[in-house]
C-alpha cells in the first residue's frame, strides 16, 4: 500500500526545522517580544496572588486590621485588572502574528506552486498540495499562537512557583514536590499513547480528504454506473476508522487530565497534613499554609499545558517538514539569469532541431524530431494516440525541458529566453477547456487590463460565441460556475477560442481544439479560423483530418518519430501512415458512397510530397 506523507510524523522536535520556522518570526520580533513580555509579566502577577492572600490572613485578618485588608483587596483587584490587560495583549499579539505568518507561508507556497514545472504535478496529486496550503499551515499557526511563545509562560510559572515555595518553607515545598514522580509517569504514558493515536487520526483524515476529492470530482461516473452503495460503504468504513481513532485519543485525554488533578489533590492533602500539624505547633502560619495550597494548585496546570504543547510541537514538526519539502523542490524550468531578447515584433519562426524527450529515464516519447514552421505558416500535426503530438506543444511552451536537441524561436534557443516573453508569443486552446469561476468576460480577459469589453466582444464574435453570450443574462458579466459546469462543452470550447484570440498571439496553437464540438459548431469555428490564421503562425493538433486538410504543411507522427510531412493530397499520394488514417476515418462515408478514398489531384502535388530529411513511409 502506498504510504501517504501524512502517515510519517518524524521527530517530536527537529532543531533544523525549528531554526527555519523561527525565521518566519523574525519580521515580527518586536510584536513577539511584546507578547513574551506580557506572558512573563502575567506569570509574575499570578505568582503574586497567593502571596497577597498569605499577607491578608497573617497580617490583617489575624490582627483585625480592616484598613490593611482593604489595601490588600485593592492590590488584588489591581492584579486582576493587570492580568486581564496582559492576557488581552498576549492573545491579540500572538494571534495577529500567527495570522501574518500564515499569510506569508501560504503566499510563499503558492508562489512556488506557480514556479514548479508540470513534471512536479505529474507526481503529486492536487489533494496533497491543497493539504500543504491549508491544514499544514493551520498546524503551524497553532505552534506560533499556542506553543512556541506561550511555553515560556508555563516554564516561567513553574520555575517561579518552585522558587517561591522553597523560599517560604523548603520542607513543605519538598512535601509538595514529592508527587512529581507520579506526574512524570502519567505524562510519559500520555505522551507515548497520544502520539500513536494522533498519527492514526492524521492517517485517516488524509484518506478521507483523498477519497472525497476523488469521488466528488467523479460523482457523475459514480451515479451513472450506480456505484453509490459501494462508494458509500467504502467512505463509511474510512469514516468509522477516523471516528474510532479520535475516540481512542479522547480516552487518553480523559484519563490524563483527571490523573493530573488527582495527583494535585494528593499534593494538597499532603500539604494540609504536614502543614496543618505545623500550624497547630505554631511553626507555620495559617496564611503560609493557604498560600502553599494555592501555589500547589497552580503548579500542576502548566504541567498539563506543556503536555498538550508537546502534541502541538510534534504536529508542527511533521507539517513543517512537508511544507519545506515543497518550498525546497527545485524549479527545473526557469528564466536564465541573462535572457536573450527577441525582436520587438517577433516573426514567430519555430524550429525543432533533433529533439528527443522522455518523461522518465530512457523511455523516449519523441525521437530525433526535426521540422521547421515558417512565420505565418499553418501546420497540422496528426498521429495515433500516444504518438507525441501534445508533447511537442508542451516542449515548445517549456512546460517540460527537451532531453536532447533544441527548440528555436526566431533562431534563439527557447531555454535562453525569458519564460514570460516566450509564452507570451502563444495562445493555446486545449481539448479539455478549463474555465475559472467568475464571469464570461473574466474568463476571456484572465486579468489582462488591455482587453476591454469591446475587444472581448470582438473575439467572441469572431469565433461565433457572441450569440450564446448575448442570450445569457448579463452578457459578458454572466456568472460562470466552477469548471464552467453551467456551460455546454461546445460553449466552453468557443470561450476558449475567444480567450486565445483576445490575447492576439503571434502563434496560435490548437490542441484537438474542435474535437469536443458538434459538426455545426466546428464549421463555424473553421470559418472563423480561416480569417484569424491570416498573418499568424498556426499549429493545429487534430484527430479530425477534415480540420487540417487545407494546412500549408501536415506533420505525421508515429511512435514519437516524424514519419511524413507535406500537404494533404501529397500525403495521400504516398499511401503511407496519413493515407491509412484517412482511410480509417472516412471509411464509412466512402463505402456509403460506393467508392474508396482516392487521392485526387495527388499528381499535381508531388512537389510537396515531403519535407527535407523526412523519409517516406510505405508501411
Amino acid at each position: 500500500m502506498v504510504q501517504h506523507e501524512e502517515e510519517v510524523l518524524g521527530k517530536a522536535y527537529d532543531g533544523r526545522l525549528m531554526r527555519r520556522l523561527l525565521r518566519y518570526l523574525s519580521p515580527y520580533r518586536a510584536v513577539v517580544a511584546l507578547s513574551l513580555g506580557a506572558i512573563i509579566a502575567q506569570s509574575a502577577l499570578q505568582l503574586a496572588q497567593p502571596y497577597l492572600i498569605k499577607l491578608a490572613i497573617d497580617r490583617y485578618i489575624a490582627t483585625g486590621d480592616l484598613e490593611g485588608l482593604n489595601t490588600i483587596a485593592l492590590a488584588f483587584l489591581a492584579i486582576l485588572c493587570g492580568s486581564f490587560v496582559l492576557e488581552f495583549v498576549q492573545t491579540y499579539t500572538l494571534q495577529m502574528t500567527g495570522q501574518r505568518i500564515m499569510f506569508d507561508l501560504r503566499t510563499q507556497i503558492y508562489d512556488r506552486f506557480q514556479a514548479l514545472d508540470l513534471k512536479f504535478y505529474d507526481r503529486n496529486p492536487v489533494g496533497r498540495m491543497m493539504t500543504r496550503v491549508t491544514t499544514d499551515v493551520d498546524v503551524l499557526n497553532d505552534l506560533f499562537t499556542s506553543g512556541l511563545v506561550s511555553v515560556f509562560g508555563d516554564v516561567f510559572t513553574l520555575a517561579g512557583i518552585m522558587i517561591v515555595m522553597l523560599a517560604m518553607n523548603w520542607k513543605l515545598a519538598l512535601v509538595a514536590f514529592s508527587v512529581l514522580p507520579l506526574i512524570v509517569l502519567v505524562t510519559q504514558w500520555f505522551r507515548r499513547n497520544v502520539r500513536d493515536t494522533y498519527r492514526t487520526v492524521r492517517v485517516w483524515i488524509a484518506r478521507i480528504n483523498a477519497f472525497l476529492q476523488e469521488h466528488i470530482t467523479g460523482m457523475a461516473t459514480v451515479q451513472l454506473f450506480r456505484q453509490e452503495g459501494r462508494t458509500f460503504a467504502r467512505f463509511d468504513g474510512i469514516n468509522q476508522r477516523h471516528r474510532d481513532a479520535n475516540i481512542a485519543s479522547i480516552f487518553y485525554y480523559a484519563v490524563f487530565y483527571p490523573a493530573v488533578e488527582i495527583v494535585g489533590a494528593l499534593a494538597a492533602a499532603l500539604i494540609i497534613w504536614v502543614g496543618g500539624a505545623d500550624v497547630l505547633a505554631a511553626t507555620l502560619t495559617l496564611g503560609s499554609l493557604v498560600a502553599f495550597l494555592q501555589y500547589a494548585q497552580r503548579f500542576f496546570r502548566p504541567i498539563s499545558d506543556l503536555s498538550e504543547k508537546f502534541n502541538i510541537l510534534q504536529a508542527a514538526m511533521a507539517s513543517a517538514e512537508r511544507i519545506f519539502g515543497v518550498l525546497d523542490t527545485p524549479v527545473a524550468i526557469r528564466t536564465p539569469a541573462e535572457p536573450r531578447r527577441l525582436a520587438p515584433a517577433p516573426a514567430g519562426r519555430i524550429e525543432f532541431d533533433h529533439v528527443w524527450f522522455a518523461y522518465e529515464g530512457e523511455d523516449y516519447v519523441l525521437r530525433d524530431v526535426s521540422f521547421t514552421v515558417e512565420p505565418g505558416e499553418r501546420v497540422g500535426i496528426v498521429g495515433a494516440t500516444g504518438a507525441g503530438k501534445s508533447t511537442l506543444i508542451s516542449l515548445l511552451l517549456r512546460f517540460y525541458e527537451v532531453s536532447r536537441g533544441r527548440i528555436l524561436v526566431d533562431g534563439v534557443d527557447i531555454r535562453e529566453l525569458d519564460l514570460g516573453e516566450l509564452r507570451g508569443l502563444f495562445s493555446l486552446v486545449l481539448q479539455d477547456v478549463h474555465l475559472f469561476s467568475g464571469t464570461i468576460g473574466g474568463n476571456i480577459r484572465l486579468g489582462r487590463r488591455s482587453i476591454d469589453d469591446a475587444r472581448a466582444w470582438r473575439a467572441a464574435e469572431a469565433v461565433h460565441a457572441g450569440r450564446f453570450i448575448r442570450e445569457r443574462p448579463g452578457g459578458l458579466e454572466s456568472p460562470v460556475a466552477e469548471r464552467g459546469a453551467t456551460l455546454s462543452v461546445g460553449q466552453k470550447q468557443l470561450l476558449s477560442f475567444a480567450r486565445a484570440l483576445a490575447f492576439d498571439p503571434r502563434v496560435l496553437i490548437l490542441d484537438e481544439a474542435t474535437s469536443s464540438v458538434d459538426t455545426e459548431t466546428e464549421l463555424l469555428i473553421r470559418d472563423a479560423l480561416r480569417a484569424l490564421m491570416t498573418g499568424r503562425t498556426t499549429i493545429a493538433i487534430a484527430h479530425r483530418l477534415s480540420t487540417i486538410q487545407d494546412m500549408d504543411q501536415i506533420l505525421v507522427l508515429h511512435k514519437g518519430v516524424l514519419r511524413e510531412a507535406g500537404r494533404h493530397q501529397a500525403l495521400l499520394a504516398r499511401r503511407g501512415i496519413y493515407y491509412k488514417l484517412y482511410q480509417l476515418q472516412y471509411k464509412d462515408q466512402e463505402l456509403a458512397g460506393g467508392r474508396t478514398p482516392t487521392p485526387a489531384g495527388a499528381a499535381h502535388e508531388e512537389a510537396d510530397a515531403g519535407a527535407p530529411g523526412v523519409p517516406a513511409d510505405s508501411t
